[in-house]
Parts: C-alpha cells; structure tokens; sequence
C-alpha cells in the first residue's frame, strides 16, 4: 500500500485534500508520526491565503466535534500546524485563527446548555476539544518555555460554570468527562497561582449531588468523581508530572480510560495498541453502546419490565454511598 501522501498530487482542491487526509488519520491513528510531517509540506505549498487558513481550521474544527474520538488527534494536529504552518495573513495565523472559531462557539455557552439536544451535543463536543487543545496546544515562551494556553484554562472554568448552572444529565456528564480528563492538570495550574477554583468547582457539585433533580446514576458518577479528586486524581505519590507522563514513565497514564471487552470477553483498554481499532469495531457493532455500559453490564430500556421495577429503588452500593455523602455534608454544615 502507498501511503497517503504518495497520493495527493491528484487532488483538485485543497479541501477534498484536507477532508481525506482527516479520514485517513481517523482510520489509521498510527500514521500521524510518519505522515504529519508531508501533510505540513504540502500544506505550506497550497494555502496560500487567509481565506485557504480559515477554510482549514474549519475542516479540522469540524472533523474534531463530529467525528466520534478524533478531538484528541484533532488537538495533536492542531498543535503541529500551529508550529509548522508558515502563512501569517492579517486575519491571523493558524493558531489565532483556531482560538478565534473556538471563541464562537464558547460565546454562545449559556443558551447551548439550555438549548435542543443536537445544540447540546454539539457543545458538549466543542467542550472536550477545547478540553484536549488545553492539554495538547503548545506555546513557546518568551523565554522559549513550553507553556500551555492560559486562556483555554480560563476558558474551561467558565464552561465547568455553564455546564453546572444548568444541571441537567447531559450537562453534568459532559463536566465529569470534562474534569476526569484535566481535572488534575486545571488544579495543578491554579495551585501555582494560589487560586481555589477547584475547591469551589467540588462544592457546586457536592451542592449538585444533595439538590438537583438529575438522576442516581448521574448522582453516582459526580460522587465517584469527587472521589476521584480526593485521592489527588488518582496519582500516586512521586508520579511523574503531567508534562511528562507517558504510559511507560506513569503507571496512571490509562486509570481514567473506559475498559471494553471483545466478542471473546477478553477485556482491553487504551493500554492495547489495537485499542483505537477495537474500540471503533466495538462502536459499530453496538451501534454507540445503546445498551451497554463501558464495562459491558447490560442497561435495560425503557419498558424493559426490570427498568421499570426499579424506578425507585437505588443499588445498595449508590444507596451507601449516597447516605455516607448525605451525613458527611451534614455534618459539615454543622
């Protein structure tokens, strides 16, 4: 098989270019270190105006909020074009030009979180790619320091505020995807600055947990997850720093990943390096897991006869937890 960018000279527009290009990368994750190098290339050779940058961030912007599990290598690319894409036209460079589109959607944050289901689904993507361009995006300093962007870390607390003002399942599940993914990074910048955001993100949803009317599964998971933030994210003492980690150097690089099993009932997570090939299979085969979660346990639906008998009834697990939370918070008020 040749590989992709032995192909592009046949391309009649640089956006049926770009757009297959995605594909490819969406299919074949791997061939981002071989190939991203020549994509640049011929990138550099082909946009040549302000009109051609914003039509590729577009594209990319587009694949990275639609296509299922591309924000993460969306965020990659992002980062690579934002250092290797030498076109700097008035409108702005590749980078300004990405935070601009992004800025857009995030203007909108408090009527997307009250708005229709599809408007929803698309913020709430929007919200987990901005999520991977603040871990992945990286600026050089004066000094020529690797930082992260401070404005997507400001960005992300005030979508974390717009996501808990309207506490609806949707919202609050996007939030714990959200904070489960930069959670430990968001606490780490704002410690450095002597800032408490965190502490007063844990409280709104300690208040979430007692007052709002979401469900118990969704009551469970805001509980696991300041579970979670209590055990320091999940670190374990003198792991490596997050600007570090990798799997090999950090034995909680993959705790937060969803574990799936095959049709054999062999379990894999994001440590498999076929993941990304089985976890699309898995997807497609379940059609998005309609009634299964991560760990393969059956949801019953709606008029299922065991869905409806235990409409009222909690698990005894969440029960206690629930109960323990309850009395601690109490307890604490007193």
């Amino acid at each position: 098989d040749s590989s992709f960018e032995d192909r592009y000279d046949g391309y009649l527009t640089l956006v049926e270019y770009v757009q297959d290009f995605l594909n490819h990368l969406t299919d074949q994750p791997a061939c981002f270190e071989t190939e991203i190098e020549q994509f640049a290339e011929t990138l550099n050779a082909w946009v040549t105006s302000g009109e051609d940058l914003q039509g590729l961030v577009e594209l990319i912007y587009q694949q990275a909020t639609s296509v299922p599990n591309f924000s993460y290598m969306g965020a990659r690319l992002c980062n690579y074009l934002s250092h290797h894409l030498t076109i700097s036209p008035q409108s702005g460079n590749f980078r300004q030009l990405l935070l601009q589109r992004c800025r857009a959607e995030y203007e909108n944050r408090d009527e997307a979180t009250r708005a229709d289901e599809t408007t929803q689904k698309e913020f709430h993507a929007f919200v987990l790619f901005l999520a991977e361009l603040y871990l992945n995006l990286e600026i050089k300093g004066t000094k020529g320091q690797v930082m992260r962007a401070e404005i997507l870390q400001e960005g992300l607390r005030e979508l974390l505020n717009a996501l808990l003002s309207n506490p609806v399942d949707s919202n609050l599940i996007c939030a714990v995807k959200l904070l489960k993914l930069t959670g430990s990074v968001l606490e780490d910048a704002w410690k450095e600055k002597g800032k408490s955001d965190m502490e007063d993100i844990i409280q709104r949803i300690e208040n979430v947990v007692l007052d709002a009317n979401c469900s118990r599964d969704v009551k469970h998971m805001l509980l696991k997850l300041v579970e979670l933030r209590s055990s320091n994210w999940g670190r374990v003492h003198g792991s490596s720093a997050h600007t570090e980690a990798t799997p090999e150097n950090d034995p909680n690089y993959f705790m937060n990943e969803p574990t799936f099993y095959t049709s054999e009932g062999v379990p894999f997570t994001a440590a498999d390096p076929d993941y990304q090939e089985k976890y699309q299979e898995l997807l497609e085969r379940e059609d998005f897991f309609p009634e299964y979660e991560e760990n393969g346990t059956y949801l019953p639906g709606p008029g299922d006869p065991y869905f409806d008998d235990i409409d009222d009834e909690m698990d005894p697990e969440i029960e206690e937890a629930y109960e323990k939370f309850c009395l601690e918070s109490e307890h604490t008020k007193k």
